[in-house]
């Protein structure tokens, strides 16, 4: 009788355990939750006379303005990305330069018209996140991104004393027609979102 035949080893990868999700405790989301802390200074600030106070309230904006840029890096960059930083990011911008804008609006630096415009698409888009989150969460844009930044030099040049007005305003039209563009292209993405989902449930 021949001898049978060996068994084969099989060989296979093994599993990876899932990773951990990621807590929302971490120097991300801290910083998002500073920004926020600050924006009762900066408006104080703001509102107290003399070119010293008014460079105060610049550099409380800028420390701010900074921070957003820093946790997004690090968010990226160490993986700690959580739905508490998607929600809560663009919520403490929009605190800071919505602040901003009425401040500059109420001191008669700014035209409530700007303003308004500004953050009626800041609070729809916020609005349309909680809507569709039970889709999904839609991350910023990069054309939302370019819209943070535009938003952050224009209020930011307007806070600096003795600017010229022409540097002032070409920044901050800009700033409205790419927060006005990047609005309309939110609800496009969102309405896509809740149609996918739609066709998934079906």
């Amino acid at each position: 009788m021949a001898d049978a035949a060996p068994e084969r080893l099989v060989v296979t990868d093994p599993v990876e355990p899932a990773a951990p999700p990621v807590s929302a405790w971490n120097i991300a989301n801290a910083l998002t939750v500073v920004r926020l802390l600050v924006v009762p200074a900066f408006i104080v600030f703001l509102f107290l006379e003399g070119t010293g106070w008014r460079l105060a309230a610049l550099g409380v904006f800028m420390f701010a303005s900074i921070t957003d840029q820093l946790d997004g890096f690090l968010a990226r960059k160490y993986g700690l990305i959580t739905d508490f930083g998607k929600i809560a990011d663009p919520i403490a911008d929009k605190a800071l330069i919505g602040s901003a804008l009425v401040c500059l609006s109420l001191l008669g630096e700014l035209p409530w018209w700007v303003t308004v415009v500004i953050i009626a698409r800041e609070l729809g888009v916020t609005a349309l996140r909680f809507v569709v989150i039970r889709f999904g969460i839609i991350p910023a844009s990069t054309g939302g991104k370019i819209k943070t930044v535009l938003q952050i030099f224009a209020v930011g040049f307007f806070l600096v004393p003795g600017l010229l007005d022409v540097v002032r305003w070409a920044t901050m039209g800009t700033a409205v027609l790419v927060t006005v563009a990047t609005g309309v292209d939110y609800v496009v993405r969102a309405v896509r979102l809740r149609q996918v989902a739609r066709r998934e449930q079906v």
